[in-house]
């Protein structure tokens, strides 16, 4: 994966880097872009709207992670809405985020985990006895552990640290996860869990 990063505070006008940075992800293609949301003169949202407007074009193999200061659930709609492939609270930490990077370039999607718990609390309480459904009846005891930590926000890492496993181990178990439940990514591991009764 190519990998380039730009200092914007070494840039004299980040107004004018705000308006011109669609214009270079058009350009160089790169196969992730970070993207702030509050930026002078167009927003990290507004960006992310334009670069995927147009269905076809140059940046449709480019992935966009959201990475700002503002946990609000209403940037989080929006930006997925817009098109963006994941969205980090920047006070998350570095691990998150390049984990965030590493997923988009896969084509997967990671939403800070604070943010993910703190949406799927609102959903109605599952129904009674749902845990024992045929998809949760083909987790293995390990897979179930693994799954609470997804819905309570965990990180692989911190997954990891808790289990005393391996990283490699820790997406092993998630890969095997996903196809047992049919989840495209994490956030639907987490979502299936509240849903299920799996944790609360």
């Amino acid at each position: 994966m190519t990998q380039s990063f730009h200092g914007i505070e070494s840039l004299p006008d980040t107004g004018r880097f705000s308006v011109e940075a669609v214009e270079v992800v058009r350009r160089l293609r790169p196969d992730v872009c970070l993207m702030d949301i509050r930026m002078p003169k167009l927003d990290g949202l507004e960006a992310t709207r334009r670069l995927r407007r147009t269905p076809g074009n140059a940046t449709d193999d480019t992935k966009i992670v959201i990475v700002t200061t503002f946990d609000i659930d209403e940037y989080v709609y929006r930006a997925l809405r817009a098109g963006a492939n994941g969205f980090v609270v920047k006070n998350s930490g570095p691990r998150l985020l390049i984990e965030a990077v590493h997923a988009a370039a896969g084509g997967d999607s990671l939403i800070s985990p604070s943010v993910t718990v703190r949406l799927l609390e609102h959903l109605s309480p599952p129904p009674q006895h749902t845990e024992n459904s045929a998809a949760a009846q083909r987790l293995s005891p390990q897979e179930h552990k693994i799954v609470r930590f997804v819905a309570r926000g965990r990180t692989n890492n911190e997954i990891a640290e808790e289990l005393t496993l391996s990283l490699s181990t820790v997406k092993s178990h998630l890969s095997r996860i996903q196809d047992k439940l049919r989840a495209r990514n994490r956030v639907e591991i987490a979502a299936w869990a509240w849903e299920h009764g799996v944790v609360s």
